[in-house]
């Protein structure tokens, strides 16, 4: 084959990748006269295994795992797919860490640049097998899924900073002890970054700020932030004397920091994110045009990152999206999520110049992808699992109560109210309504502290309709103290109208309510004006602005979590039993075999779009 001939064939490849037409001159011009085939040249462009000057780096990336090890249940363990026809269809039984475990090594093979990353929250709010542990198993976990590097999430901070210390440097757990006999856990081999997470005092960051993944001369920097409101969202106790930093400022700081180091390739991992226009893991959120079809946080964000940084790795909002957003300089960025639970991965694509040392941004490509249950289960993870629940076994296959069918708990960005909300709400007002208990007369429930539906299909050997300690575990997962105090009518409607302004304007937390609460939220205004006041009722009775009414709700809210500020001005404050205490009670004390308990109506929110 002649010299053009090879010249013109690669051209045709390269530039079927998306690549530039300046990217392909460039690359064109490294071509040798002779020597080589085009198709030498090619793979040598393709997999960085010839002499070419660029090199395709395989970045592969996730977030929200939430120590999902088994494969997550009923609306835990589905998506959404977009058909050809634009018609949308449910793909079930998707995500667990053993087929997770599969596709990564699937998708590494013949790549012989790749790096894995994640975006935090890999622990944290986590099913009993891992929780029990202190998520010491998901931890084992991602070290045997050979992960590189991961930013903190706000649930790596739930357990405090001294635990997310030992997490990353090992040590068995300071009160509990080894779980092990004769094993001390290592901690995690990959490094996670704080960077805007600080001392108030020395101003240093509590983990590495940053990471360069190296190989044959081919350096790619990493950023690791959380998001800014972190301490809103968390416990206070654990996380006394850090501040968090805004995200551009510190991404954009400590590029400048890689650069000067001579590192010009750098993605952020970032656990903040978008919502899409629509929750199908596949929808086009570049359609009308880039970055069209998602809102968010993470926009704003982009739009001021450094265009130093050549990719995003997002998190925490739990949806999936490949978008393209513009840098700063007007520049196209790929900004990625891949959704939560481990119930995808994404495949991204980043061209290496080895002379420019940076990435061809014209040829960057990203694509969120199935983690099927079709596949082979890696055996070391379904080792891994079987070994940890033999441990957890004793306590986690105890009966608690009986269900009827799925009570879900929707992921979609849109669902507002859910069954499994209304459950627990419904378990938080009974367990504290008597007067010796708080007198409570509503009860309130943060979206976010409810992590999984309930399913009628057995899990296990406990039957079909049956929960187990485990599974209700896994739905309230943090083991927050109940309090029942004193709001007047007007700061609850200010907590509702919270719901959707200041804090949670971009992304509202829509709390669920008890049964005997209700209201309507018009999505078509804006801000505090979406809840329509005359509305709200309880006991169908219009609250009172000037009247006290007795509240239960979590220890999380009634400290202003979730942007609920309104919330801290409670008064006469009474501490009961456990989150998890109640919604076990509940559920043992309203069902039984002969009589299981039906998923309760969603009735108590109107919603306007």
């Amino acid at each position: 084959m002649a010299v053009a001939s090879r010249k013109n064939k690669t051209v045709r490849r390269i530039l079927a990748t998306g690549a530039g037409l300046a990217t392909v001159g460039a690359l064109v011009a490294t071509m040798p006269s002779a020597g080589a085939s085009g198709d030498e040249f090619a793979a040598g462009y393709g997999n960085g295994k010839g002499w070419g000057r660029m090199v395709d780096v395989q970045l592969l990336s996730f977030n929200d795992l939430h120590g999902n090890l088994e494969p997550p249940t009923g609306s835990s363990g589905r998506l959404t797919r977009l058909k050809e026809d634009g018609t949308p269809e449910t793909i079930n039984d998707v995500g667990g860490v053993e087929y997770l475990a599969t596709h990564l090594r699937q998708a590494r093979e013949g790549n012989r640049y790749s790096v894995t990353a994640a975006a935090g929250d890999m622990i944290g709010a986590s099913p009993l097998v891992s929780g029990l542990f202190h998520d010491e198993p998901t931890i084992e976990a991602l070290n045997k899924l050979k992960l590189d590097v991961s930013s903190v999430g706000n649930h790596e901070f739930d357990e405090g900073a001294r635990e997310l210390a030992r997490i990353q440097n090992g040590g068995c757990h300071p009160t509990e002890g080894c779980f092990e006999e004769g094993k001390t856990f290592e901690g995690a081999d990959f490094p996670y970054l704080a960077a805007n997470v600080t001392d108030e005092k020395s101003g240093k960051p509590l983990l590495d700020p940053y990471f360069v993944w190296e190989k044959d001369g081919v350096k790619i920097g990493f950023i690791g932030v959380t998001l800014e409101g972190t301490a809103n969202i968390v416990s206070a106790e654990g996380i006394k004397g850090l501040e968090f930093g805004d995200e551009v400022e510190t991404i954009n700081k400590y590029a400048k920091v890689l650069e000067r180091k001579g590192v010009k390739s750098i993605v952020a991992l970032l656990h903040e994110g978008g919502l899409p226009a629509s929750g199908a893991y596949n929808y086009d959120c570049d359609s009308p045009g880039p970055g069209n079809g998602i809102s968010g946080p993470i926009v704003d964000i982009a739009k001021n990152v450094s265009p130093q940084v050549d990719a995003l790795v997002t998190g925490h909002t739990h949806q999936a999206y490949a978008c393209t957003i513009a840098d700063p300089a007007g520049k196209p960025r790929t900004v990625t999520s891949a959704a939560s639970f481990g119930r995808l991965y994404t495949d991204t694509t980043l061209t290496y110049d080895r002379r420019t040392k940076d990435i061809v941004r014209t040829a960057v490509a990203s694509a969120n992808h199935v983690v099927t249950r079709t596949v082979a289960p890696a055996d070391d993870m379904s080792k891994l699992i079987k070994r940890w629940k033999d441990l957890a076994a004793p306590i986690a296959g105890r009966p608690v109560g009986h269900i009827s069918a799925d009570i879900e708990n929707p992921l979609d960005a849109g669902v507002y109210e859910k069954p499994m909300g209304n459950l627990i709400a419904d378990a938080q007002l009974e367990g504290m309504a008597p007067a010796d208990k708080g007198g409570a007369q509503l009860a309130l429930m943060n979206p976010g502290g409810v992590r999984a539906p309930l399913t009628r299909k057995a899990s296990g050997a406990e039957g079909d309709g049956v929960v187990t300690y485990g599974e209700a575990y896994t739905v309230q997962p943090f083991t927050n103290m109940m309090t029942a105090v004193d709001l007047t009518g007007a700061q609850l409607i200010t907590t509702l109208q919270q719901q959707v302004s200041g804090a949670n304007l971009g992304a509202p937390k829509i709390l669920q309510v008890s049964r005997n609460f209700t209201y309507t939220l018009d999505m078509t205004k804006t801000g505090a004006d979406r809840i329509v006041v005359g509305s709200v009722r309880l006991n169908g009775e219009a609250i009172d602005p000037a009247k006290t009414y007795r509240v239960a709700m979590n220890e999380f809210l009634a400290g202003g979590g979730d942007g609920f500020a309104v919330l801290k001005e409670h008064k006469n404050k009474l501490v009961g039993a456990s989150d998890l205490d109640m919604f076990t009670a509940y559920l043992t004390a309203h069902s039984s075999a002969a009589a299981p308990l039906a998923p309760p109506a969603t009735d108590r929110i109107t919603v306007i779009k």
